[in-house]
C-alpha cells in the first residue's frame, strides 16, 4: 500500500526550531523527487521545499536560509529541518512525491505551529 506519514509537528515560539519526517512507503523511493508542502486555514497548499533524487534541493523564498530539506534513501525518509521559525509558519505540513505516477495519496499531514 502507498503510503506517506508525516511527524515531528508541535507547538513552537516564535525563533524555535523543529525537524518534520515523512516515510514513505512505496518502491523506487531514491529515484523520485521528493517535496514538502504546507497549508495553512483560508489557503491552498503551497509548495516548501523539493530535493531531487541527486540530492538538489530548492526553497520557497519565504523559507530559504531557516528550512533545510533533507533526505536517506535506505529509510525512505525526507525531512525538514526548520529554523527560527516565525508565525506565518504555522500550517499543516505534507510531504509527497509530485512526479510519480500515480502520486501517491496525501497523508495526515502533520501540524506546526508557531505562537508565543
Amino acid at each position: 500500500q502507498v503510503q506517506l506519514v508525516e511527524s515531528g509537528g508541535g507547538l513552537v515560539q516564535p525563533g524555535g526550531s523543529l525537524r518534520l519526517s515523512c516515510v514513505a512507503s512505496f518502491n523506487g523511493f531514491s529515484t523520485y523527487t521528493m517535496s514538502w508542502y504546507r497549508q495553512a486555514p483560508g489557503n491552498q497548499r503551497e509548495l516548501v521545499a523539493t530535493i531531487t533524487s541527486g540530492g538538489s534541493t530548492n526553497y520557497h523564498e519565504s523559507v530559504k536560509g531557516r528550512f533545510t530539506i533533507s533526505r536517506d534513501n535506505a529509510k525512505k525518509t525526507v525531512a525538514l529541518q526548520m529554523n527560527s521559525l516565525k508565525p506565518e509558519d504555522t500550517a499543516v505540513y505534507y510531504c509527497n512525491a509530485p512526479f510519480r505516477r500515480p502520486q501517491p495519496p496525501w497523508g495526515q499531514g502533520t501540524q506546526v505551529t508557531v505562537s508565543s
